[in-house]
């Protein structure tokens, strides 16, 4: 028989593992199938109730002089180590159901009073056996005796019967006597192999010996259990007879009792009746209390309702009510600045009543009364009233500041003397009214587009006198000696020190120009964005790269500006309008439209001194460019924009009239050697890259790639003119354009490009010219050469001798008149060399390759005749090299 694994001490002892920290007992553990059943359709399972293997642990825990009994259900997680999954508390355990469709018996329920109403099913238990069942059971119901006090209720077993079983499974018992309160003990047992552990008895020992008693006055063997059965029960019908019969028998006081139970059924009924008229008296009296109860509550509402209502009133009236203070402010009051506090308080009072008396803030019951409704056209009235005082009185406010600075001349830039804007003045004065401007918004959003373009009308003026006097001053205080811009013409000569003249005045002019007036306009956009309630992100704040310059001294400015962010009481919202943001944009072309021509005026003045000082203004553009981020900055964005792009159109303007000079070379006379341009492009790159600044590298980048395309081209056709030069033209300008580049190409990779370009194409033009002059002295040698390698694709190399033209006398024909003097045609080539080349430089290089160009040939044709011409002897290799050394 398999060991059951109620004495499994590993199952055991991880079952205590599981449960570790709960102080609790494991009395019994052994493992079990779990499935899902109905009460009263037990056993019948579908394919979702399949039955899961668990372990079912009886444990107990002591607390205090009481002990307490717990069911724990666990299961195996994935890696098979054992985890609580439930509990039930055994005081609850109220049915222990054996069910009767499993013909083994092995599976029963465990009904608990506290899950009775639940929806889902009771699980089903599945022993592996009945042993295992019965000890299992029997464990239950021990410690529910001893430790509970009582017995659940069994259905499906008899109790008899698991008795007899645990008499049979227990031949040696050893009972401990112990306090309930540590918990049942257990008793040991053994038989045969099987160890079975058994709790304590079903029934006492007293109730056991009766038991024995009766069942020793029958003489049956304890097989003929159906038997003793049937006896029982006809013995105890017989007894049951006996007692009617009995009963049967007691008639005379059954009538005593029966007399007895009338007389009581009529004391009954009469307090019955006593009762119903007291019923009736009892509710007469409580509809009385009730209807007393309820005028009293109406009572007590209505005095309730009236106290609220005069409260109402009372709050109502007061805000129909106008102040004759904030009357008189709003209709007659001077808008000076002394009497600005109280104008101010008027507009708040304002606004609020005419909020008071809205839907959201008043009660719709109200909103319709005749009294409120006339008192909203009265406030709308004053609304109305103020609102055009207000506008007209700072359109006036706004045109007299600016003709006072405009007719004050010590305001602007004066002969001698530049002069930086300063609004800090006219700025100081306009916060005066920023929170009347505020008000204004919230009491009529309309009148502010007047008051807008008023502004930006007047101080377009004050912006637009300024940059003029201060550019004028500017370039007239501007020393600087003007510099040609013809750059690469023919005619000017190889004298480039015209051109030399520093000019970095300019770019500082202009420089100085964006400076002062960049960070002007910038915070003249934001003060006016603010100033004028449009509601856009802040602009970067002072001590960003938003002026080009990381320090300035408009670094009071800034603050000064920004300062109008305290007017604003919702200075905390950032969210973005797109109406307002356009609406902005708008205002701000009309604030600073037409400014930019006296930056362009800057830009033409440069640009007639020095061309290329357009480079170091365009890096100047861009730096300030990337500065700009904030929305209220867009038309300076739009204006740094335009500055670039009359820059960049100068200094193309520039770059073309540069190649004009160029391609003019193309129209003159025949030229020898090196052209005039090539050296003096190195020249010019080597001034342009001196300005270069920030991100103008691509503008720098693009004119270098069309000044070398328009150079290239030029070179080739002025080299095409004399076809018996060409080459020799173009490895000299070739030659003399890396040699000034070298160093530039080392640090620019767009001119190193062009010079592996230039590179490329002197190697081929040396290649051409060298194998002109090899021809010139040797083209019988090697053209007899040329017709060998020809036949040598249509016939084999020993039919090649005896073919016309290329016998072994015409072989030594050829040697004879080419190489019979060859000390001298080499000295011809030398001296051909030297006569064709305008650059000295040139020679020894050029002669090198020559050489090295014709021993490679030589040594081709040596092979050949070696290989056609096996017994013919020609001058070696070795020979002719040692011949070209010595010479």
């Amino acid at each position: 028989m398999a060991k059951s694994s109620a004495d499994d001490e590993e199952l055991r002892r991880a079952c205590e593992a599981a449960i570790e920290g709960t102080k609790e007992k494991i009395e019994m553990s052994i493992r079990v199938a779990k499935s899902r059943g109905i009460w009263g359709k037990s056993g019948k399972l579908g394919r979702s109730h399949m039955a899961k293997p668990r372990v079912l642990a009886i444990s107990t825990k002591s607390k205090g002089q009481g002990t307490k009994a717990f069911l724990r259900v666990l299961k195996y997680s994935t890696g098979g180590v054992v985890e609580p999954a439930k509990l039930y508390k055994l005081k609850h355990l109220s049915k222990v159901d054996v069910l009767t469709n499993d013909p083994s018996g092995c599976t029963f329920l465990l009904g608990f009073d506290n899950l009775r109403n639940q929806s889902v099913a009771p699980p089903q238990w599945t022993m592996r056996n009945v042993d295992d069942r019965n000890r299992l059971l029997l464990c239950i119901l021990n410690i529910c005796k001893d430790v509970l006090g009582r017995l659940p209720k069994v259905v499906g077993i008899d109790v008899v019967e698991m008795a007899l079983w645990a008499k049979e499974n227990t031949p040696t018992i050893t009972k401990q006597q112990g306090n309930l309160q540590d918990g049942p003990v257990a008793a040991s047992v053994a038989e045969g192999d099987t160890k079975v552990t058994v709790e304590r008895e079903l029934v006492s020992q007293a109730e056991e010996e009766d038991m024995e008693a009766l069942l020793g006055t029958y003489v049956m063997g304890i097989g003929e259990a159906e038997a003793f059965s049937e006896r029982l029960k006809r013995e105890l019908q017989a007894l049951e007879a006996a007692n009617v019969h009995a009963i049967m028998e007691s008639e005379p006081l059954i009538d005593e009792v029966l007399q007895g139970l009338d007389s009581a059924s009529n004391c009954v009924e009469d307090m019955d009746e006593w009762l119903g008229i007291f019923n009736l008296k009892l509710r007469h009296m409580r509809e009385d209390i009730e209807s007393i109860e309820v005028r009293n509550n109406k009572l007590e509402m209505q005095s309730v309702n009236n106290k609220s209502l005069i409260e109402e009133l009372d709050k109502l009236l007061e805000r129909l009510c106008i102040p004759s203070e904030y009357a008189t402010s709003l209709t007659g009051g001077s808008f000076d600045e002394a009497r600005m506090l109280q104008n101010i308080e008027a507009c708040e009072w304002l606004t609020n009543a005419l909020r008071s008396l809205e839907v959201p803030n008043l009660d719709r019951g109200y909103a319709n009364m005749r009294a409120v409704r006339e008192k909203r056209a009265e406030l709308n009235k004053l609304k109305t009233t103020f609102v055009k005082r207000a506008s007209e009185f700072l359109r006036n406010y706004f045109a007299s500041l600016v003709d006072f600075m405009i007719s004050d001349k010590s305001y602007f830039s004066q002969r001698g003397q530049l002069k930086r804007p300063d609004h800090a003045d006219l700025r100081y004065k306009c916060r005066t009214y920023a929170r009347l401007l505020q008000h204004l918004k919230s009491l009529d959003k309309n009148c502010l587009g007047p008051l807008r373009k008023a502004y930006c009308s007047s101080l377009n003026l004050l912006l637009r006198r300024e940059a003029r006097e201060f550019a004028n001053e500017l370039r007239a205080s501007t020393k600087a000696s003007r510099n040609p811009t013809v750059w690469l013409e023919g005619s000017t000569g190889s004298n480039q020190s015209v051109n030399s003249a520093d000019t970095s005045t300019v770019s500082e002019a202009y420089a100085k120009m964006l400076t002062i007036f960049i960070p002007l306009l910038v915070d003249e956009s934001s003060f006016f964005a603010h100033f004028m309630c449009f509601e856009v992100p802040a602009l970067v704040p002072p001590g960003n790269l938003s002026n080009g310059n990381k320090t300035g001294p408009n670094d009071d400015d800034n603050d000064d500006d920004l300062g109008i962010m305290d007017i604003d009481d919702n200075d905390g919202k950032t969210g973005k309008r797109s109406a307002d943001l356009e609406a902005l944009n708008e205002s701000l072309r009309d604030l600073l439209d037409g400014i930019q021509e006296d930056f362009y005026a800057v830009v033409d003045w440069a640009y007639k001194i020095d061309p290329l000082r357009c480079i170091s203004m365009h890096g100047i553009t861009e730096r300030y460019i990337s500065g700009q981020k904030a929305d209220a900055a867009g038309f300076v964005r739009i204006l740094l924009d335009d500055l670039g792009s009359r820059i960049s159109m100068q200094f193309t303007r520039f770059v073309e009239e540069a190649c004009h000079q160029i391609e003019r070379n193309e129209r003159n006379v025949r030229q020898v050697g090196i052209l005039s341009y090539i050296p003096r492009f190195a020249t010019l790159a080597t001034r342009m890259e001196q300005y270069i600044q920030g991100q103008s590298r691509d503008l720098v980048d693009q004119a270098y790639t069309k000044f070398v395309t328009v150079m290239f081209v030029t070179l080739d056709k002025v080299a095409q003119a004399d076809q018996r030069y060409t080459d020799i033209m173009l490895l000299e300008n070739y030659a003399a354009f890396q040699n000034s580049l070298y160093d530039l190409a080392n640090v620019v990779p767009i001119l190193a490009k062009f010079y592996h370009q230039a590179s490329e194409s002197y190697e081929q033009a040396c290649t051409r010219f060298i194998s002109t002059i090899i021809y010139s002295q040797f083209d019988r040698l090697f053209q007899f050469e040329h017709r060998i390698e020809d036949l040598m694709y249509t016939i084999t190399p020993e039919e090649i001798p005896f073919q016309l033209g290329l016998s072994k006398m015409d072989l030594r024909k050829v040697v004879k008149s080419s190489l019979s003097g060859v000390d001298k045609s080499i000295n011809a080539m030398y001296k051909r060399l030297q006569k064709n080349l305008t650059s000295e430089e040139l020679l020894p290089s050029l002669w090198d390759k020559l050489k090295k160009e014709f021993l490679d040939k030589y040594d081709s044709f040596a092979q050949l005749v070696a290989k056609i011409y096996p017994n013919e002897t020609i001058p070696s290799v070795s020979e002719m090299r040692d011949l070209l050394a010595s010479m």
